[in-house]
């Protein structure tokens, strides 16, 4: 399977099974549009536009690239993906470490903070224990990942800081270390913070998206006032004392603001190197949703972005934008490539009781719940259902050319829109495609300058 497609003047073709990338001329171009099959037909097609001999040299070097299997090549991933089992250990998890939040954004998925319940903090005894669980279940990873997440974590901070205390203990004993994360909303960061981030955090991940107009319709304090004013200086005294270390900053766009290549480029401007501005992932009746009909738009901006990247990567005031980062050279073992973020077997989510959900954006739906802590995963159906999910298993994953790419989708957004883990949600798979184009277009530019 051949995905071909034109970005900032760059003819683009993508040999999908062999992840090769070809930038070529418009008569090769004009090749491939017409098919290599037969070579007289294709010379009486094109001999009005190109002189034969061109015609034929160009068609050698495609079939050279096609007997090199880095055109047409077939999927040989398949059979063995769908036919091997693969033993099941643990490697992260998302401690839901507060269920309530100081801020009401207008599009959370978790219910103000409370995930549909009430508003609790987890005990340090939970979260002890879901560090053993870890732990215990791990099986031979050496690095794991725990993400402290709300909420808003910083709401219950030293039971944060107890937990990562007590697994630098435990992990010691079995060989492994565990990398944490903290998604915050900024407004509690204090020295203390600072301090803790400096020393016990891989990475940390704040939200603000964007300018303060933008910013400041969604994000609100309780009270009904924006944030922006009181979070933005927050975050920049944190970047500083951040240094070399990662973090990223973490936006929402909504139908409100479609031109978000702009809360970008103000992120950008701010000083801000690692930034993801995401999709609002909302009911379509919802006013600030992202509809099909918002898609052309949409596109557009996500190019205007990717040149506007490239404009301040060559003046000297790079960024990195989450969605354009892609590793072309190695890359990920192929089930990573095709099974996705690993939700319901290798990683879960733990509710403040204890409780265990294939991910985040499953926990307070009973329907998911997996089992808990101290029993572990109870539901082996639901398991199963996560495991035998790969691009392989979805009938339109199967026939994408971007499904080494996604590894097929969010399967929260399949359940939530199509209640079925099988069937992505159509619109995130629309702006999934548009992004991988961006960025493929981005590292082919790249090549080429590096090149010249």
């Amino acid at each position: 399977m051949l995905h071909r497609y034109e970005l900032n003047g760059m003819k683009i073709v993508i040999d999908v099974a062999s992840g090769a990338i070809h930038i070529v001329d418009e008569l090769t171009w004009d090749i491939l549009e017409q098919g290599i099959s037969d070579d007289s037909a294709l010379v009486e097609a094109l001999k009005g536009k190109y002189a034969v001999p061109a015609i034929l040299e160009a068609l050698d070097e495609l079939k050279a690239l096609d007997a090199e299997g880095l055109l047409n090549a077939a999927d040989s991933y398949e059979e063995k993906v769908l036919s091997e089992k693969r033993a099941v250990f643990t490697k992260a998890l998302c401690l839901n470490i507060a269920h309530d939040c100081n801020i009401r954004c207008g599009y959370c998925f978790a219910s103000t903070g409370n995930y549909h319940g009430g508003r609790k903090l987890m005990p340090l005894e939970v979260a002890k224990e879901a560090i053993d669980f870890l732990l215990a279940t791990s099986g031979s990873r050496k690095r794991l990942e725990v993400d402290f997440f709300g909420g808003e974590p910083l709401l219950n901070f030293d039971v944060v800081r107890e937990t990562v205390a007590y697994a630098r203990e435990k992990e010691k004993a079995f060989g492994k270390r565990i990398g944490f994360t903290m998604t915050t909303n900024g407004t509690l960061m204090d020295e203390a913070f600072l301090q803790f981030a400096d020393q016990s955090l891989d990475n940390v991940v704040v939200s603000i998206d964007g300018r303060k107009s933008v910013n400041d319709k969604m994000r609100k304090f309780v009270d009904g006032a924006g944030t922006f004013d009181a979070i933005l200086p927050k975050i920049k005294t944190f970047v500083e004392s951040r240094g070399a270390k990662s973090y990223y900053i973490r936006g929402t766009f909504t139908a409100n603001n479609l031109d978000f290549c702009e809360d970008v480029l103000l992120l950008a401007e701010e000083g801000f190197k690692e930034i993801s501005i995401e999709p609002v992932v909302a009911e379509q009746e919802r006013s600030y949703a992202l509809k099909e009909e918002h898609l052309d738009r949409i596109y557009a901006e996500y190019e205007r972005l990717a040149g506007k990247y490239i404009e301040y990567q060559e003046a000297g005031k790079g960024f990195r934008f989450y969605h354009f980062l892609m590793d072309l050279d190695g890359g990920p073992c192929v089930y990573k490539r095709v099974s996705s973020c690993g939700s319901g077997v290798e990683y879960f989510a733990v509710t403040p009781d204890g409780e265990l959900y294939p991910c985040h954006q499953f926990v307070g739906k009973a329907e998911y719940r997996m089992g808990d802590i101290r029993s572990g995963v109870t539901n082996q159906e639901m398991q199963k259902a996560f495991s035998e999910n790969t691009v392989y298993h979805k009938e339109k994953c199967r026939s994408c050319w971007a499904r080494f790419y996604c590894s097929g989708g969010c399967q929260a957004n399949a359940a939530v829109f199509n209640g079925d883990l099988k069937k992505p949600y159509e619109l995130e798979c629309k702006l999934q495609q548009k992004r991988i184009e961006c960025a493929i277009m981005l590292k082919a530019y790249q090549a080429l300058k590096e090149n010249k």
